[in-house]
């Protein structure tokens, strides 16, 4: 019986490496090809990718955007793990940094005491508007993918109307633009110099403090045990006496607070307020880093990372004379690629996984009378 643990774990080992090369190997073929039939040669455009995603300056770019992107993919995850779809990352976060920017420009306390009270405020934002879509799936049975769409409108819409002059908002640079009053020095979060590549945000620490937690949470202590399990099968973590409505609902809020963290590099380290041009869309891009890094934290950051790298050098390729659209093309090939090559690759594993047990207790069987006999 050891032998076969033995064999099966190494053949795990071996699947779990074969799924990502899978996956990459499909995805530079696929992306090679739609290269292609725009009219251009894919070998120096994947040179150039490599070559500029590499440059000192590119590097902490790309830092700090999979720090914004690891805090989604994490949000997510969260409710991947309890089988939850929470769309509304991206309602949840956009809300959480507008209210966190007023705070933050109105406080006049020192900065340690502003940062941390703009934090508390940005999680607590999150986990109230994700709360709303978890006290509706628990008490009236809403699916959180349609309450948490409608809740990404509203959060939309709320924030158009208090981003205005004369309600929460101000005119700036000019009268061009209205953002809310700037966050005092005091309140910045601190940066690290790394020379002519620029500033790298001290939010990374935030996020790696946030990536371990989740870690240790889900993987170390009763909670997280009972949230998987209610992830895995709601009836029988209802029969082990885990509430499964108040873990729907726990989840939810977690998710939505940690979503409320996903704006704060940008507010914190960068902009150092809220206007229209606040970056969007980090909610959805959330979603499939969440599936590159198939909900785990080293996954996730990996997939924060390629994230970054894309978004980098794909913009920097329109440059060179390709097609813009080839990022979301780029984007969209690897998630189904990694999806798709995990799913064979897991399904692959089962079979063999049986095979192998199968004919392990086949040859038990077998030699079970042998050894009667020997005993008669």
């Amino acid at each position: 019986m050891n032998k076969l643990t033995s064999r099966i774990d190494k053949e795990r080992l071996l699947l779990g490496i074969a799924a990502p090369v899978l996956a990459i190997v499909a995805a530079l073929v696929i992306t090679a090809l739609v290269i292609l039939a725009t009219g251009k040669n894919p070998g120096p455009a994947f040179s150039d990718m490599l070559t500029y995603g590499f440059a000192s300056d590119s590097q902490v770019y790309i830092l700090n955007k999979a720090t914004t992107y690891y805090l989604a993919g994490v949000s997510v995850a969260i409710g991947f793990r309890m089988n939850l779809f929470n769309i509304g990352v991206d309602g949840q976060y956009r809300l959480a940094a507008f209210f966190a920017a007023v705070l933050g420009g109105a406080l006049t306390l020192p900065g340690w005491l502003s940062v941390l009270l703009i934090l508390i405020c940005a999680m607590g934002t999150g986990a109230v508007w994700a709360a709303i879509a978890g006290v509706l799936k628990v008490t009236r049975g809403v699916s959180e993918v349609i309450s948490t769409i409608m809740l990404n409108s509203i959060a939309t819409a709320v924030i158009a109307y208090l981003l205005q002059p004369g309600k929460l908002a101000q005119l700036q640079q000019g009268g061009t633009v209205v953002a809310t009053k700037p966050l005092p020095s005091s309140s910045h979060f601190f940066n690290i110099d790394t020379g002519p590549a620029g500033e790298l945000w001290g939010f990374i620490v935030i996020a790696a403090l946030v990536g371990i937690a989740y870690w240790f949470v889900l993987g170390r202590t009763r909670f997280g045990y009972d949230l998987r399990t209610v992830g895995q099968s709601e009836s029988a973590a209802a029969a082990s006496g885990v509430s499964v409505k108040k873990m729907v609902a726990t989840s939810m809020i977690i998710s939505g607070a940690v979503a409320g963290l996903i704006g704060m590099p940008t507010l914190l380290n960068d902009s150092y307020q809220f206007s229209s041009d606040f970056p969007t869309g980090i909610g959805f891009t959330g979603i499939a880093i969440a599936l590159l890094g198939r909900n785990n934290p080293i996954g996730i950051a990996l997939g924060a990372l390629l994230w970054g790298f894309l978004e980098r050098t794909t913009n920097h390729l329109e440059f060179q004379g390709y097609d813009k659209e080839i990022l979301g093309v780029i984007q969209g090939v690897i998630v189904l690629c990694v999806v798709i090559a995990y799913e064979v690759v897991r399904r692959y594993g089962l079979k063999r996984q049986q095979q192998r047990v199968g004919a392990e207790l086949a040859a038990q069987v077998a030699a079970a009378p042998m050894k009667k006999q020997e005993v008669a």
